[in-house]
């Protein structure tokens, strides 16, 4: 079976994380590995993942980056599996995930799951994250509305060969490597909801839109940004 690495990014996550490693870690095998990197947490976070006691946990050299996508750069780049996966520091992978995800992966580049939208609280706010914002493939399509989400994102490790490194400029690390896959593999959207994604302030909402991401002008710089790093690193590679 192939080796799988699940790449998360922490900060400040004390609250939900342990709940979610331990989600994780039952479906892993024993030669997979969680690779954390943590953007300089002031909270216990730390101290939770060193707590638990699991050799397949490595807590990777890591520094204040104050930006997520850094951060997320971090974890992948310490990664040694052919089958990565993406995880937040606060969602609940449901049972079956990982096994559901790899199947597909025989025949895609990049699977991207559905999810259930939770409150802090765990209240479902959404049974179907897909349905809520009409998620479906297609470059231009996500181009304007994005329907990838890291949290429900595994890709092989050939994706890594020309999604890294991550453009300086970019807001969304998961939003720029599904659109490089539209443009040069073969994505996979499975409908069935694989995990509780808790949307709080801090993370992006059930529509795919964070907070400074809400008026048009940002909207359309976003945009303009990935489409010109897109079309830079596609002529690289």
């Amino acid at each position: 079976m192939k080796r799988i690495s699940v790449c998360m990014a922490t900060y400040n996550g004390a609250e939900f994380v342990a709940e979610q490693i331990d989600s994780i870690l039952v479906q892993l095998g024993d030669n997979d590995e969680l690779i954390i990197s943590d953007d300089g947490s002031k909270d216990a976070t730390v101290a939770i993942i060193n707590g638990i006691q699991d050799k397949r946990i490595r807590l990777v050299p890591s520094q204040r980056f104050g930006s997520v996508v850094k951060n997320f750069e971090n974890a992948l780049r310490h990664a040694e599996g052919e089958i990565i996966f993406l995880a937040d520091q606060d969602d609940v992978w449901y049972e079956g995930k990982v096994d559901a995800v790899i199947a597909r992966l025989e025949t895609c580049d990049l699977v991207l799951t559905d999810c259930r939208v939770v409150a802090q609280s765990g209240e479902v706010l959404h049974e179907s994250f897909f349905r809520s914002r009409d998620s479906r493939p297609g470059f231009w399509r996500n181009l304007w509305k994005n329907a990838y989400q890291g949290c429900c994102m595994a890709f092989r490790r050939s994706v890594l060969t020309y999604a890294l490194p991550f453009p300086k400029n970019i807001d969304y690390h998961d939003w720029w490597i599904g659109l490089l896959v539209e443009l040069k593999g073969t994505p996979c959207f499975y409908d069935k909801p694989l995990l509780h994604y808790r949307r709080h302030g801090g993370n992006i909402s059930p529509t795919g839109q964070a907070p400074q991401e809400k008026d048009w002008k940002n909207r359309l710089r976003n945009r303009f940004w990935l489409s010109w790093y897109i079309i830079g690193r596609s002529l690289q590679h």
